[in-house]
């Protein structure tokens, strides 16, 4: 220094008690400037952690789903011809090389009901499809009780109800003795299956096998929608030919969908809420900040004076 004299210096401990002197002095003052901080630094967080634990969730359902099934409907519209998938377009579609498993559903003209003493109309949305022993394979489905449809059991008047569907009429576990009155003929329930997470039409559905459903039910079995799970490295391939193949007259009348790019698209979805959630808590830790920040200018002051 210019006068000779060494700048003063406070000891730690001298240090540490007068910057305390605000916290003794302004209780109230120092814990909403504590709990502010904690509130932002959390909710930061929180965000972030239920944005990354849905994504986690979401890729490990697509694991377990895949993302190589693909359907095969009819297409509709203005210049659209019948409708109407070819009775053997499951099998055409079987013949492609990389096609590792296809399964058919029909709908039905029939209603579920618990007993045979109906009301026209009253039917909890419930639909009668007929379908093919592949089914639960091809979707990855899961039984919640009983057993599906096999060979033997698919050409007799029984059926599996899907989750929605048992859950309506009542049915929570299968005893072999339970039965519902589908068109006009009784039908035993065998087995009732978990949510399809890749179908929710059939979790509010009768199941019943395609001989069941041409002899008890006079359906004529056309495919309503037709299911490929494909090998995952030619799912792209086999995307490109699937129309030609399942209508070789007409290719220009049949859809082609990949269901998993539904849960793809509410990622994104979630992602864009994220981070405008971000943004938003940003702007209020910043808010937040700026308030605090004054609230400790104010209080060195004070002590300065």
């Amino acid at each position: 220094m210019a006068n000779g004299l060494e700048p003063s210096k406070l000891h730690s401990a001298d240090v540490l008690r007068t910057a305390s002197v605000g916290l003794h002095t302004r209780k109230l003052r120092a814990a909403l400037s504590a709990l502010g901080i904690m509130i932002g630094i959390a909710a930061m967080v929180g965000v972030l952690g239920l944005s990354e634990s849905s994504k986690s969730d979401l890729l490990a359902q697509l694991d377990r789903l895949g993302t190589n099934l693909l359907t095969v409907q009819a297409g509709s519209g203005i210049g659209i011809g019948s409708g109407e998938l070819p009775e053997e377009a499951a099998g055409m579609i079987s013949r492609i090389g990389p096609v590792e498993t296809t399964s058919t559903i029909s709908t039905v003209d029939a209603n579920v009901y618990k007993t045979d003493f109906v009301t026209e109309g009253q039917t909890g949305g419930m639909t009668v499809q007929a379908v093919d022993t592949n089914l639960l394979e091809t979707l990855a489905g899961r039984l919640a009780d009983g057993r599906f449809l096999d060979g033997a059991t698919s050409r007799y008047p029984t059926a599996v109800l899907g989750s929605v569907a048992a859950e309506r009429l009542g049915i929570y576990g299968v005893t072999g003795t339970q039965q519902v009155w589908l068109g006009e003929q009784w039908f035993t329930v065998i087995g009732v299956l978990d949510q399809f997470e890749l179908n929710p039409d059939l979790d509010r559905a009768a199941l019943v096998g395609l001989d069941a459903a041409a002899d008890y039910l006079d359906h004529d079995n056309i495919p309503t929608s037709i299911l490929v799970r494909a090998n995952p490295d030619y799912i792209d391939d086999v995307t490109a030919v699937l129309s030609a193949t399942a209508n070789p007259q007409n290719p220009e009348e049949v859809q082609v969908a990949r269901p998993s790019d539904a849960l793809e698209a509410k990622e994104a979805a979630d992602d864009a809420f994220t981070a405008l959630f971000l943004g938003l808590g940003a702007v209020a830790l910043l808010v937040g900040g700026v308030g605090i920040a004054n609230v400790m200018v104010i209080s060195v002051l004070e002590r300065r004076s």
